[in-house]
């Protein structure tokens, strides 16, 4: 792998879901940092997909990784949600949640949190059941193919979602650049792509496994939304990071741009 990077055979073989859960995800248990992270996402997302926002029939989400809370807020506005992972551990975990079998993640805290934003924090366990409705299905997805989704093609969506996934689908600024293209081609002429993207982050860890991540810088991030076809509607750069991130991380951007229409 180039310089080290570590590639899909590795994220297949070594991430553990629940490893990773328990690190970035427990929400009310976690480390603060990671909660505030959590709840950061949560925030943006409420106010990009809740009551004026974005909403149409079908959203994509790329590199679910074995997290729901990243549709929380657009199960509200879009009618079918489809996600998607690189590994199968990951896809795995995901369909526990979404048949409610026995020992799946407890999302509760995050589902409770999402619905306190938008006022109907009694309701929760509709929130649930509304998400579980509205996802249809759950796919094996790879950010570096032309067609991320391969081998099913499904027509062009209203909005892709990524969150904190593209820098670790390849090793180089090229790949990256590619990976938002891929993304593109998923969209409708006029549909958004909405993403948070780590900065200057090289490396993560999954219980004691090491992962690689892009170090972009936000300059960087921004160049290439705009190179693959779209225009930047919001671009929010905070310093939130992680507790175990490096020094030379510089924090998160969370981005919505909508795809410009065909020639």
């Amino acid at each position: 792998m180039e310089g080290g990077f570590t590639g899909g055979d590795e994220f297949q073989k070594h991430f553990m879901p629940r490893a990773y859960l328990g690190t970035y995800y427990s929400f009310d248990r976690g480390p603060l940092p990671e909660m505030e992270m959590l709840k950061f996402n949560l925030e943006c997302l409420h106010k990009t997909f809740g009551p004026g926002g974005l909403k149409g029939d079908t959203l994509i989400d790329i590199g679910s990784g074995p997290t729901i809370y990243q549709v929380l807020a657009a199960c509200e506005s879009f009618r079918d949600i489809t996600l998607s992972d690189f590994t199968d551990r990951n896809l795995e975990e995901l369909e526990k949640w979404l048949r409610k079998d026995p020992g799946a993640y407890d999302w509760s805290p995050a589902v409770k949190f999402a619905c306190e934003l938008e006022g109907t924090s009694s309701r929760w366990q509709e929130k649930e059941e509304k998400l579980r409705a509205t996802v249809k299905r759950v796919l094996k997805c790879d950010a570096n193919l032309g067609n991320p989704l391969a081998p099913v093609v499904l027509p062009p969506a209203d909005c892709v979602l990524t969150l904190l996934a593209l820098e670790c689908a390849g090793g180089s600024l090229a790949a990256y650049r590619a990976a938002l293209c891929n993304l593109a081609a998923l969209l409708k002429p006029g549909g958004h792509l909405v993403t948070t993207v780590t900065l200057g982050l090289s490396t993560f860890m999954v219980g004691k496994h090491q992962f690689s991540c892009l170090a972009l810088a936000k300059e960087e991030v921004e160049q290439a939304v705009l190179d693959a076809g779209f225009d930047i509607e919001q671009f929010l750069h905070n310093s939130k990071r992680y507790s175990e991130a490096s020094a030379a991380n510089s924090g998160v951007c969370y981005i919505v741009a909508r795809k410009k229409p065909g020639p």
